[in-house]
């Protein structure tokens, strides 16, 4: 996104969270490929026959950032990361939902890496993922949000050093200790 677009993204999610309902239709078509582009790093791999789209993702998520409580957007970046949130939480359900065995079964093993990509195929490993996440989340709330914006929204280092105002190298340090603390965690 050029910075000019980014700039109107965030004069309008201002105006969004004062009331305007036309902002919100200005923003929609601004917003909605960076939107598509993250439910897609979810959605990948997916068998063509499974019952959860990218697009219903995607639709989904904007009713829970526009349904509810009013928001005070910060800007695009802040938009983003509760989008991440937003789709996290989405997942996580959806794949509850298709859990056939009661919370707390087997734990799994599972692999963190930088181009992680959450799929419906693999709902025991959300779980798990998402448990053990809010364990983290208890002991360092920044090391969790890195997490969830980097394994679960598919962001770069860059973008999630953005959203929550941190250097490059803080969010690689947060990574570096979360992978290992919940590899840790997922796999005793």
């Amino acid at each position: 996104m050029l910075e000019g677009d980014s700039h109107r993204v965030t004069l309008l999610l201002n105006q969004w969270s004062d009331g305007s309902d036309a902002a919100l239709e200005e923003l929609i078509p601004l917003v909605y490929d960076e939107l598509h582009t993250m439910a897609k790093r979810y959605m990948s791999g997916q068998n063509q026959g499974h019952t959860f789209q990218t697009t219903e993702l995607i639709h989904e998520a904007y009713l829970k950032l526009a349904g509810g409580e009013k928001k005070n957007w910060k800007n695009r970046s802040h938009f983003l990361g509760v989008a991440a949130l937003a789709m996290r939480h989405i997942l996580v359900n959806y794949a509850l939902s298709k859990q056939s065995q009661k919370r707390g079964g087997d734990r799994q093993q599972v692999t963190l890496n930088d181009n992680s990509v959450v799929s419906m195929e693999r709902s025991e490993e959300i779980v798990a993922v998402d448990e053990a996440l809010k364990g983290l989340e208890r002991l360092d709330a920044r090391k969790g949000r890195v997490v969830e914006l980097r394994y679960f929204g598919g962001l770069s280092i860059e973008e999630t050093a953005s959203i929550l105002k941190v250097s490059h190298q803080t969010v690689q340090r947060d990574w570096r200790f979360a992978k290992s603390w919940l590899m840790r965690e997922l796999t005793y």
